[in-house]
């Protein structure tokens, strides 16, 4: 009986490593770790004697069989990681009128630096009126427009743009929920700020938007292409 349970374990376990469609060598090496694990429990059970049905090497075989039907969580859990690496790209960060005038500047560039991100362009302005619309444009027809617009222009904005792998997406994460009563302890948003309208920084939400805010608030020259000397010990070198 228990040699057909573990035959079906191994089956599913094969079945599953084997449905991403999307390959890398990390999962690769980690499908056929787990493929030939599975096959060694199976041969495990298929030629344990009559003698290891009885209740000592049943409990043993609980534990080797447990394993065996956890392979399947184990891939998912590799693929939830992303074991894929994310393309180096780069994200428009703005500290907002509110986070600069309480002095968050150094707070809040400290947990994007403490990630690993690298600061490519900074400069500290007071955007005009057209400027902010510009920024807003994609809400122009909301009707807190015009007060977004009035709040982004009514005093200094530390612009910056951060290079890194993944840093749009995580970027997001770092900063937190629109609705600082909706972020998460830990986050910008959820640790410094109270309301929507007082959330004190931006983040781009995407690739597309990320390239169209840096040209709006950098000129080319403006950004800054060099290596850290942190890099070799957030990513490798491999």
């Amino acid at each position: 009986m228990s040699s057909q349970i573990c035959k079906s374990a191994s089956r599913a376990a094969r079945s599953i490593l084997s449905a991403s469609s999307k390959s890398s060598p990390f999962l690769s090496e980690g499908r056929a770790v787990a493929s030939a694990t599975a096959t060694a429990f199976r041969r495990k059970f298929s030629s344990a004697s009559s003698f290891y049905e009885k209740a000592e090497y049943n409990r043993s075989s609980r534990g080797l069989l447990s394993a065996a039907l956890a392979l399947p969580a184990a891939v998912y859990m590799l693929q939830d990681q992303e074991a894929h690496a994310a393309e180096l790209e780069r994200t428009f960060i703005a500290i907002k009128p509110d986070g600069v005038q309480r002095g968050l500047i150094a707070e809040i560039v400290s947990r994007f630096e403490r990630k690993g991100f690298k600061l490519v362009a900074i400069k500290l302005v007071v955007p005009s009126k057209d400027f902010a619309q510009k920024h807003y444009h994609d809400l122009k027809e909301r009707p807190f427009f015009n007060g977004l617009c009035d709040f982004l222009s009514s005093g200094p904005v530390l612009a910056m743009v951060w290079e890194g792998e993944g840093v749009i997406k995580y970027g997001r994460k770092l900063i937190g929920a629109t609705d600082p009563q909706k972020s998460e302890p830990g986050t910008i948003r959820g640790d410094l700020a109270v309301v929507v309208g007082r959330n004190i920084i931006h983040g781009s939400d995407g690739p597309e938007t990320a390239q169209d805010e840096i040209a709006l608030w950098f000129e080319p020259s403006e950004l800054v292409s060099y290596t850290s000397n942190a890099e070799k010990w957030v990513y490798g070198d491999n």
